[in-house]
């Protein structure tokens, strides 16, 4: 388990919403597309279990992205993400939309993303998360910087952040050792 700062135990103890970006978040950042115009995406087991144990110990997932590929919408319902808001070009109002359908406030969100157009999120919600790989003007609103990178348990590790905090990650962790 990682030491957490006083500031951000107490910020990651309040959360009942994480929201993510995809692109250079749950994925690496590359986009493949096919000459048929499909794109492909690739995904980490990592984080889609650690979505799973995040949802399990009550907190909701949601993804607002800018795109609209149909890889993300079969990866949203195998993970089962509580609201999915694609093709978004303004963040700002979909956060809006979104807090008044999760019934959560400012400080109950955590938002991991990693380039500018996260930003009308990042500056507004309780924990702003943002991945290495991440702009260097979005890393300085970012209460936190995983250590793991995009698409490569990044998001695991903010979900195994936010369970610690709120006391949930070791007993959730105990269940597979009984």
């Amino acid at each position: 388990m990682q030491t957490l700062s006083s500031e951000l135990q107490a910020r990651a103890a309040k959360i009942r919403l994480l929201i993510m970006d995809v692109d250079g978040v749950l994925t690496d950042g590359r986009i493949f597309i096919r000459d048929n115009g499909e794109e492909i995406k690739s995904f980490h087991t990592l984080d889609g279990h650690g979505l799973k144990m995040l949802q399990n110990s009550g907190v909701q997932t949601a993804i607002i992205t800018g795109r609209d590929a149909p890889s993300v919408g079969l990866r949203v319902k195998q993970l089962g993400i509580n609201h999915y808001f694609k093709g978004i070009h303004d963040k700002r109002a979909a956060y809006a939309e979104l807090r008044g359908l999760a019934g959560v406030a400012e400080d109950e969100c955590a938002f991991i993303g990693d380039d500018v157009v996260d930003l009308p999120v990042m500056v507004h919600c309780g924990l702003p998360v943002a991945v290495p790989e991440a702009h260097w003007f979005v890393k300085q609103y970012a209460a936190h910087i995983t250590l793991n990178h995009a698409g490569r348990g990044a998001v695991r590790e903010l979900c195994d952040l936010i369970m610690q905090a709120q006391g949930t990650l070791a007993p959730a962790l105990e269940e597979y050792v009984k």
